[in-house]
């Protein structure tokens, strides 16, 4: 069932990376909603996941001359969703103009597959501040990650600094080392920005190095933000950014980008290999957290300077009226 958040209908969210969708067919959910993603010539298309004749869900269809064929009794669809053949009916006889499927807004940016089931609030898909276009820097797409819990959680986890000391101990952090020095966050046109933060790492990135970093956070919207990372005494700064898809409110998938300047020549799996570890280490945290909606009344938890973030994002959930994965 559609779950009904005013603030999440209208945003462009990630089903799937680019080059996994090919000729063939990809169920999705989003906000509970079964979609199918499609690729013709035209571009990709998000679908209802539903032939309106029998209720088959058009995935387990195929593509042929650019439409998507039901595999149950043929009904075909264009890319505007109205059904162009029906086979069991007469030639001559009109097909039905009830005979249409539910679209929604589709896109491919950034080497995924976007959908809004909403009215798009703005034009294209963004992530972040990020453009990705600069020949200096390498890009590596990392995901999808399955977790089974809300999106609001995954983003907190990402944005806490402090519990990368013990979660991620021996890579992004070292429990002799947990004290947070106080920072401040800022709000700017609309994003949530902090001062930098200084963390100790044995071995940030998987290249067996360890290393003082400053970090500086971002939220952009209730389920995308980054942070910066900058390595104390060298040029060397990787920019990294989390996007989740709403899939229901117990299971997330996590999206993740990142843009470093340094290591260019290295190969993108050392990197991959190593978010892959950090998200099942964060994965055991999460998906056990009590309770599992985000509470938004801050008198519901104890909280301490160094939850500045968590505190300014659940601030921000609560003036957007977000209801999604929150208490």
């Amino acid at each position: 069932m559609l779950i009904q958040d005013h603030v999440l209908l209208h945003q462009w969210h990630p089903v799937l990376l680019s080059r996994d969708l090919t000729e063939v067919p990809r169920s999705v959910e989003v906000l509970g909603e079964k979609l199918v993603v499609f690729r013709t010539s035209k571009g990709v298309h998000a679908f209802k996941d539903l032939c309106i004749h029998r209720g088959v869900p058009l995935s387990l269809g195929k593509i042929v001359e650019d439409q998507i064929v039901c595999p149950y009794h043929g009904w075909t669809y264009n890319s505007c969703g109205t059904c162009t053949r029906i086979p069991s009916m007469p030639k001559e006889r009109a097909i039905p103009s009830k005979a249409k499927t539910v679209t929604y807004s589709c896109a491919e940016e950034f080497g995924f597959i976007w959908v809004c089931i909403g009215e798009p609030n703005l034009t294209n898909p963004t992530i972040g501040d990020g453009t990705f276009d600069d020949p200096s820097y390498s890009t590596v797409i990392m995901g999808p990650y399955e977790i089974n819990a809300a999106g609001p959680r995954l983003i907190e986890n990402f944005l806490d600094v402090s519990h990368l000391m013990y979660v991620h101990e021996g890579l992004l952090g070292d429990s002799e080392y947990s004290e947070i020095s106080d920072y401040q966050v800022h709000q700017v046109n609309g994003t949530l920005v902090t001062d930098e933060i200084e963390v100790y790492q044995p071995d940030p990135d998987g290249r067996g190095h360890g290393v003082n970093s400053l970090y500086t956070y971002k939220v952009f919207n209730p389920l995308c933000c980054s942070f910066t990372k900058k390595i104390i005494g060298s040029d060397d700064y990787f920019d990294l950014y989390l996007i989740v898809l709403p899939v229901n409110e117990q299971q997330s998938n996590a999206f993740m980008m990142m843009e470093r300047n340094y290591a260019l020549n290295d190969p993108d799996k050392i990197f991959i290999d190593f978010q892959d570890l950090l998200i099942e280490q964060d994965k055991v945290i999460v998906e056990n957290q009590k309770p599992e909606l985000l509470p938004l009344d801050l008198q519901a938890e104890l909280h301490l300077k160094c939850d500045r973030l968590s505190i300014a994002y659940r601030k921000m959930l609560q003036d957007k009226g977000l209801s999604f994965g929150t208490a």
